[in-house]
């Protein structure tokens, strides 16, 4: 099958600034063969009591590592329907990655820093990516077809925004708005507030 160009899609809201974070997946409308399985190890760190990155996409099955870079112990869990787990107190890189097998989003915690927050959006297609500082998001080595585009952020209001595209598109660039309530992300409390031990 033919590849089209590479399809960039800006997300802003409704203000006009761009949206960093945002997840932009893409879904297409003709099945696809099943795809061997994916060798991809992705890495949520803890550093400075944050995880990093804020946001993360994976495709289904998957994994991920969950590296301690701080000297202090972090208890990393979720109750995310679909992807329950907890990493008990622990420092350095746990010794097995995650498996993340169910199409959802899995909002992630920690069990001793309640500030600590991050999302991994677990994707049933291969083509997805996360905007950048500028609202973007570029998908590479898309197939000719129709497809459905679906944007979601953590601080979204009214739900997941879609959309359609046919590929190649007659302009490779495309904009998306979504209504979000913007805020600050997640981050340690200033020292002398809890914030030693790192």
């Amino acid at each position: 099958m033919a590849s089209a160009a590479d399809f960039r899609l800006t997300v802003t809201g409704k203000d006009g600034l761009p949206i960093e974070d945002a997840v932009v997946e893409l879904l297409s409308e003709i099945p696809s063969e099943a795809s061997p399985a994916s060798t991809t190890l992705h890495n949520m760190s803890q550093k400075n009591r944050t995880f990093i990155p804020f946001v993360m996409a994976v495709t289904k099955d998957e994994k991920v590592t969950f590296p301690n870079l701080d000297r202090t112990r972090h208890h990393v869990y979720s109750f995310s329907p679909a992807k329950p787990f907890e990493l008990k107190l622990y420092v350095g890189t746990p010794r097995e990655p995650l498996v993340f097998d169910r199409p959802g989003v899995v909002a992630i915690g920690c069990n001793i820093h309640d500030y600590m927050q991050a999302f991994i959006y677990v994707s049933e297609s291969p083509y997805v990516a996360v905007t950048d500082t500028g609202g973007a998001a570029v998908l590479a080595g898309l197939p000719k077809g129709n497809f459905r585009i679906k944007v979601w952020h953590p601080w979204q209001v009214g739900g997941q925004v879609e959309s359609t595209v046919t590929l190649p598109a007659a302009s490779p660039d495309s904009q998306i708005v979504i209504d979000i309530q913007r805020q600050e992300k997640p981050a340690p409390p200033p020292a002398g507030f809890g914030g030693f031990g790192l």
